[in-house]
């Protein structure tokens, strides 16, 4: 029951923001259809990663939310870098533009 609850906060106050942020930034970037494709499919496969680790262990869930949510910890440091995909978005997040993110 907790770890449900804690999962359901992490969603609220983690995964729903990010997906928001991340479809901002990336119209923002003005990135090539390919990197788009790149950076969703790194949504795709982390945010039912995160979910299943927020599942699994409640008080990383709580921490990283209040984490994330006050702006201790960057959301880049939710993607999994060893993931080709999100190294568009970590170069997005970085700021760098989109000739960066299209090499």
């Amino acid at each position: 029951m907790i770890s449900d609850i804690a999962a359901w906060l992490f969603a609220l106050f983690v995964i729903d923001p990010l997906q928001a942020e991340v479809r901002e930034r990336v119209a923002q970037a003005n990135l090539p259809v390919e990197a788009i494709q790149q950076s969703q499919q790194c949504v795709t496969t982390q945010a039912p990663l995160l979910l299943e680790r927020a599942t699994n262990d409640p008080s990383w869930a709580v921490g990283t939310a209040v984490s994330v949510a006050v702006g201790w910890t960057p959301t880049t440091q939710l993607f999994d870098t060893a993931d080709p995909n999100c190294a568009v978005l970590v170069r997005v997040f970085s700021g760098n533009g989109s000739e960066d993110a299209a090499s």
